[in-house]
């Protein structure tokens, strides 16, 4: 059957967005081809919002049947942190007839060359875009975030993320030219004549290992970055957050059969309930690339034992945020309440231990003690969260239980400044939404460190008290070092102190954001500007997203012709 997607029409389509895309992650500023705005939404084939919602509502109690090779079971059972179920059934696979199906089309992938399959993947990515508020939906209820973040972080910048990868995958395949006329002067004799050709070849079949909190925004950047660089991809859900996924996979494959090439280039692994099929995936000798967010412990294993793969792992890390001085107080307290506050603190950004000296800052309103600081930070997020509607709004959900549990744990880890309260929704009664706690720790005394130096995933900070700024820093350090982060924020307006932070997250590789007190907060970065992580500390070996987040996903091959 004949392509029903050319490749001149794919490029005279996509080119300009390419274009648009190496330019941005040149200059690193601002850009975005995929809007914010959920009412931008319902032309040029578009989905409105209520027809993402009907979309999404068609889907529940459905079998999702994505017609790929090896299926032998129909999986499911996702309830959604509102409280609904959603009754879509899934795919089970059997690997050895899918992987060997995947494999069988790379061939022709590979063929294709850097440019036809990165406006393949733009093709994918803009009839996801198209689909955004339907997406939306399936985000909320996998992952629980509140419908806007759902919408922003499950739609444009997922999706800005994907793009961004595939950039960065074009950039680098196209380092190398196609071909090459090599000849070697043989002073008085001939020269010696060679033709060099070079092909991107990848490595094999990429695994993506999805999380439940950003199915997506997490997701997509390793799904494109492979499948950009010639490798098919195997995608393999959280149990809690399959939808967005499958969703996803559905799309990529009607894309690649409409263009010509084989849809068994990007399937879908869903799991039956307790079956773990991770750590066989990750081992099997055809997934030659792993991309997983996740748990440390998870990740530290397949660092360690999927030895015949590429490993990209985020993992995770105890994010700090210096409290030394502000000419801001006022701004200061509220971009750290909204910061605490979104999603319910279930972000690998989100800050968790304010290390404030013991005596207290220097602020516009005067000196604050420590008790003041903790006092009025509790203030700021109670002031945010005050109105139901608004808390909702900015909570969403708990996403399971296990982040309840540490939630109701760590009132008793020290004094606490902010209790968690309990807020209903009133749309999703069967919502377990709960609102920061703040906890004051004594830096000084060894019980405490237990709690700080740990990674406590939710809605729970910690206010440690310490002798000194120099004993922050210092504190900073060991955690970036030892713990990892995959952010760090500071206020300070001395600057030989923000020298001396600056210092530490350039030798520890952590990414660092300075007297944030207005609409950008340190747990949010913006594709094709900012880093994700660094990859040179504990919590992540990779960052999203750059060079060598792609580069390694293929290699290239030099056939040489004489004369």
């Amino acid at each position: 059957m004949a392509a029903e997607l050319t490749a001149p029409e794919l490029i005279a389509k996509h080119r300009p967005t390419l274009d648009q895309a190496l330019e941005a992650i040149r200059t690193r500023a601002y850009w975005s081809p995929h809007p914010e705005h959920p009412k931008a939404y319902g032309e040029h084939g578009s989905l409105d919002a209520a027809a993402g919602k009907a979309a999404f509502d068609a889907l529940l109690g459905t079998r999702l049947d994505l017609g790929q090779a090896g299926t032998d079971d129909w999986v499911g059972g996702e309830i959604s942190p509102y409280g609904i179920e959603l009754g879509v059934s899934y795919p089970h696979a059997d690997l050895d007839v899918l992987l060997p199906a995947m494999k069988a089309g790379q061939p022709a992938w590979r063929d294709a060359g850097a440019e036809v399959r990165a406006v393949v993947c733009l093709e994918i990515l803009k009839r996801i875009s198209d689909r955004t508020h339907e997406f939306a939906h399936a985000v909320m209820h996998t992952s629980g975030q509140a419908f806007l973040m759902a919408f922003q972080a499950g739609g444009p910048h997922a999706q800005d993320r994907g793009l961004e990868a595939v950039a960065y995958a074009y950039a680098e395949q196209v380092r190398t030219p196609e071909s090459a006329e090599w000849s070697k002067p043989q002073g008085k004799r001939d020269p010696l004549v060679l033709t060099k050709n070079f092909t991107p070849v990848p490595r094999g079949i990429g695994l993506v290992i999805g999380c439940n909190t950003f199915p997506t925004w997490n997701g997509y950047p390793g799904l494109f970055a492979s499948l950009a660089t010639g490798n098919a991809v195997l995608v393999k859900p959280h149990p809690r957050a399959v939808l967005p996924l499958a969703l996803t996979v559905r799309i990529a494959r009607e894309v690649l059969t409409e263009a010509g090439f084989a849809a068994d280039l990007v399937a879908l692994a869903a799991e039956r309930p307790g079956e773990g099929i991770a750590k066989t995936l990750a081992t099997r000798p055809e997934i030659r690339i792993i991309d997983y967010t996740g748990s440390t412990s998870f990740g530290d294993w397949l660092e360690a034992n999927a030895r015949q793969a590429q490993v990209y792992t985020e993992k995770a890390g105890v994010n700090t945020v210096i409290v030394h001085s502000t000419d801001d107080y006022k701004g200061m307290l509220s971009n750290l309440a909204f910061s605490l506050s979104l999603y319910s603190g279930q972000m690998c950004t989100t800050p968790q231990n304010l290390l404030i000296p013991r005596e207290g800052i220097l602020t516009d309103q005067g000196p604050k003690t420590f008790d003041e600081v903790t006092a009025d930070l509790a203030r700021a997020v109670d002031g945010l969260l005050g109105d139901d509607a608004r808390a909702n709004a900015l909570l969403g959900a708990i996403v399971n239980p296990d982040v309840k549990a540490r939630l109701e744990a760590a009132a008793g880890l020290g004094e606490v400044a902010l209790a968690s309260r309990e807020i209903g929704n009133p749309e999703f009664p069967g919502a377990v939404v709960r609102t920061p706690v703040i906890v004051k720790l004594d830096g000084a005394k060894p019980d405490a460190e237990a709690a700080y130096m740990s990674e406590c995933f939710g809605p729970v900070s910690f206010a440690v008290a310490l002798d000194s700024v120099t004993d922050a820093v210092e504190l900073l350090r060991r955690t970036v070092r030892e713990k990892g982060a995959m952010t760090v924020g500071a206020y300070t307006t001395d600057s030989e102190v923000e020298r001396a932070i600056e210092e530490v997250c350039l030798e520890e590789a952590a990414q660092l954001s300075f007297n944030l007190t207005g609409g950008v907060f340190v747990n949010q970065t913006a594709a094709f500007s900012d880093f994700h992580g660094s990859g040179g500390n504990p919590a992540a070996n990779a960052a999203l997203c750059d060079g060598a987040f792609v580069a390694n996903r293929f290699r290239v091959v030099e056939v040489r012709h004489q004369g």
